[in-house]
C-alpha cells in the first residue's frame, strides 16, 4: 500500500493553488525595489501576496513583514523586549524569552503580565489551543493559522508569528505580522526592503506561494474543512481507546473544556518509546513524529510534556498524530489498525 503522511504539524504538501502561484512568479525578472514596468511588477505579486494574507489573517490595516521563517519572525519580534512565557513554547520564542511562567497538567499557561508575555495560540506538540488575553506581545500563530478561525485584528496580541508551509505554502518564507504603528528594531540590516524592518531583496517566489497557500486555507476553513478532520482524529483516538486504556491522549479534556487543534493527537503510551513507535509506524507506511529532534536527528524526551508535569520516562514515551486536509478515512483506520498490532506486541513484552 502506498504511503501515509500523517506529521502535517512538521510541514505540509504544497498546495495546488500555492505552486501555480510560484510557477507563475518565476517570470517576474524584476527587482521589487526598481521603479521600472519590471520592477513594479514584481512588487505588485509582493503586495498581492500581502494583502491575501491579510485577509486570511484578519489583519486588515496591520504590517505584514515577510522573512524567511517564523523562527526569523520569532527573533524579530521578541529580541530586546525581555518577554516572558511558558516552557511550552517553540524553541524560536523560548531562545528570546525568559520561560517562568507556570504551566498546568492541560499544557495551558497562567499569563500574569500579557505585555511583556509571548504566548503561542496553539501548540505544535500537544495541539492545546490558549486563552489569549488582551494587550498580550506576542503570539505564535504558527500551527493555529489555516486551521482555527483566527483574527490578528481581534486577538489580543501586538505580533503574530506565521509560516507559509504550515498551511501548504512553500518552506522558508514567513511573516511577522504587527500592530500598525509598532515599530521592532531590524535584524537584517542593508537596503531598507519590508518598511525598513528586514532587508534582502524579497524571496518573490516564496510570498506569491505564501499569499496563494492562505487565501486558500481561509476558504477551506470556511468551508467546514477542518471539522471533518476533527471527525477523523476523534474516530482514531476512539479506535485505539477501545483496546490500548493506558495510552493518554494529552491535552485531551472533553469535560473541562480543553480545546486542541482539530488535527492533532498527541499519544502517550508509559513504557513504550516515541522514537521506538515512529521507526515502527514507518516500517509499516506511515510517517508520525515523537518528542523534540534536535539538529543531529536524536530524539529526546519533550519538554513540553515536562513542562506538563510529566516525568522525563512518560515524556519520551508519545507520538503526534495530526492529519491533513488530504487525509481519508481509510487512512485512519489503517494506521489504527497498525499501530495497535505493535501495541499488543509491546504489551506482550512488558507482560
Amino acid at each position: 500500500m502506498s504511503r501515509v503522511y500523517l506529521d502535517h504539524n512538521a510541514t505540509t504538501p504544497v498546495r495546488a493553488e500555492a505552486r501555480a502561484a510560484m510557477i507563475a512568479a518565476m517570470d517576474a525578472v524584476g527587482n521589487p525595489s526598481s521603479v521600472h514596468a519590471e520592477g513594479r511588477a514584481a512588487k505588485a505579486i509582493v503586495e498581492r501576496a500581502r494583502g491575501q494574507i491579510a485577509a486570511a489573517f484578519g489583519a486588515e490595516g496591520a504590517d505584514i513583514v515577510f522573512t524567511s521563517s517564523a523562527t526569523e519572525s520569532a527573533a524579530l519580534g521578541c529580541a530586546g523586549r525581555g518577554l516572558r512565557c511558558g516552557a511550552v513554547e517553540h524553541d524560536a520564542v523560548l531562545a528570546w524569552a525568559q520561560a517562568d511562567l507556570p504551566v498546568d497538567r492541560m499544557g495551558r499557561v497562567a499569563v500574569a503580565d500579557p505585555a511583556a508575555t509571548a504566548l503561542q495560540m496553539a501548540n505544535s506538540e500537544t495541539g492545546v489551543v490558549q486563552d489569549l488575553p488582551a494587550g498580550l506581545a506576542l503570539t505564535d500563530a504558527t500551527q493555529a493559522f489555516g486551521k482555527l478561525p483566527v483574527a490578528f485584528n481581534w486577538c489580543g496580541a501586538d505580533m503574530a508569528l506565521i509560516s507559509a508551509h504550515k498551511l501548504g505554502g512553500p518552506k522558508g518564507i514567513g511573516a511577522l505580522v504587527l500592530k500598525r504603528g509598532l515599530d521592532v528594531p531590524a535584524q537584517i540590516r542593508g537596503g531598507g526592503q519590508e518598511m525598513g524592518r528586514r532587508s534582502g531583496t524579497e524571496n518573490i517566489i516564496g510570498i506569491a506561494g505564501f499569499g496563494a497557500a492562505a487565501e486558500a486555507a481561509a476558504r477551506d476553513l470556511a468551508d467546514g474543512r477542518w471539522a471533518e478532520i476533527e471527525k477523523l482524529r476523534n474516530i482514531l483516538e476512539l479506535s485505539i481507546e477501545a483496546s490500548a486504556n493506558k495510552t493518554i491522549f494529552v491535552g485531551k479534556d472533553v469535560e473541562g473544556g480543553n480545546r486542541r487543534l482539530p488535527n492533532t493527537s498527541y499519544m502517550l503510551t508509559p513504557g513504550w518509546k516515541g522514537e521506538t513507535q515512529v521507526m515502527q509506524m514507518d516500517l509499516a507506511g506511515f510517517a508520525v513524529s515523537a518528542g523534540s529532534a534536535c539538529s543531529s536527528g536524536k530524539v529526546k524526551a519533550s519538554r513540553v510534556l515536562m513542562a506538563m508535569g510529566f516525568d522525563e520516562a512518560k515524556a519520551a514515551s508519545a507520538i503526534r498524530v495530526s492529519l491533513g486536509l488530504d487525509t481519508t478515512k481509510e487512512q485512519v483506520l489503517r494506521f489504527a489498525e497498525a499501530w495497535l498490532a505493535q501495541h499488543a506486541k509491546f504489551r506482550a513484552r512488558a507482560a
